[in-house]
């Protein structure tokens, strides 16, 4: 079956205060190991795994900062992937881009060696925002960014933003929200803040020493971002991410539809056959278990029907287009509308869910509740 491959590249400059994601300062001799050891594991599920579980659909370098790496680095990855695994016709490759940590020649680079899609991380058009985040670039770099991006040849590019944030108005939103579609990216993400516990941004919030968006603001910023940036021609396709016809992030997709995919790299998670595993979060565990050519995975849980059925749901409700109950029978050979009766009739009561040409979808009104209809089916 095909799989998405997703590659984690653990290294920041310095790392953002609202960010739990596993991650390490910069060094040299770290990236040496690390892309050693990145090759070595390439190396190790290419000979183990069967040929039908080699054709990888789409690939995604995420972090961590993956343009940390040397630009070189992608082509000498991408080469080790290629002749481990097969890559579908028109297979995606995306890594994500801080606009402090990229330039001209650097882009140039990375889309020669075959990424076709970059994700950047502009947060904010706000630099007095971009500080309380604790980001490294301005507003002007993450500008320059898209700029340099276009002149590299980057015909499909996504801008990463974030809504409720301390400090910040109706208007502070609304306006980059203009400037992206200006702009014309391919996709946009909206991400509302969360404050991860035990992160300096959550910490702060906790002493006082700064206030939390308050929830009713945050849905306007939401609600205001859905109809704005669907009026100007982008498809509302996830909770949190909109996209041009034939632009959906094909690899979000993968998770979205619980479908199989591979990690490789310190932390990486992955499901493949209905067993999801987890890779050793410190650099010297991956480095040291892959020189002695063992997988790095710290832990490994085989799912149960339920839990499979459990995730398809949940994570099918994350898309407007809601869950395909053909192609969910189809998949597990019973009926969501038997499984989970009770759940999906209250849900509808309530005016949260709908069924709408042959799918269990969120309403307008479901969709900034989208949590409380998870649990539902938890």
């Amino acid at each position: 079956m095909p799989i998405g491959l997703y590659i984690h590249v653990p290294f920041c400059i310095k790392k953002c205060l609202y960010c739990d994601f596993t991650s390490y300062p910069l060094s040299g001799p770290a990236v040496k190991s690390y892309l050693e050891s990145l090759i070595r594991e390439i190396n190790l599920y290419g000979s183990a795994l069967a040929d039908e579980d080699k054709i990888i659909t789409s690939i995604f370098f995420g972090g961590g900062t993956p343009t940390t790496l040397p630009a070189a680095s992608f082509k000498t990855v991408l080469n080790a992937v290629r002749s481990s695994f097969f890559l579908a016709a028109g297979c995606e490759v995306t890594v994500e881009a801080n606009p402090g940590t990229v330039d001209g020649a650097g882009l140039t680079e990375l889309r020669q060696a075959g990424v076709n899609r970059l994700s950047i991380g502009v947060q904010s058009f706000h630099d007095r925002l971009l500080g309380v985040l604790g980001r490294i670039h301005s507003a002007a770099q993450a500008v320059q960014a898209v700029q340099l991006a276009r002149k590299a040849g980057f015909d499909n590019l996504n801008l990463d933003f974030i809504f409720g944030i301390p400090g910040q108005t109706n208007h502070d939103w609304r306006e980059p929200l203009h400037r992206a579609v200006e702009m014309a990216p391919e996709h946009i993400a909206a991400y509302s803040l969360q404050l991860e516990e035990g992160t300096p941004l959550a910490q702060a919030a906790e002493r006082g020493a700064i206030c939390a968006c308050p929830e009713e603001t945050e849905l306007t910023m939401y609600r205001d971002a859905v109809a704005f940036l669907t009026a100007h021609g982008y498809s509302h396709y996830e909770l949190s991410n909109f996209a041009r016809p034939g632009r959906q992030c094909a690899h979000s997709l993968v998770y979205w539809l619980n479908q199989p995919y591979l990690g490789l790299g310190p932390a990486a998670h992955s499901l493949i056959k209905g067993v999801r595993f987890a890779n050793d979060i410190s650099l010297a565990g991956y480095s040291d278990m892959l020189s002695r050519e063992e997988y790095p995975v710290e832990n490994r849980t085989r799912l149960t029907a339920a839990d499979e059925i459990s995730e398809t749901m949940f994570l099918g409700l994350r898309l407007t287009a809601g869950v395909d109950l053909n192609q969910f029978y189809r998949r597990f050979g019973r009926r969501a509308e038997d499984i989970y009766r009770n759940e999906i009739a209250g849900l509808i009561q309530k005016g949260l869910l709908e069924i709408s040409e042959g799918s269990l979808r969120l309403t307008t009104k479901g969709l900034p509740l989208a949590n409380v209809v998870f649990r539902e089916f938890v």
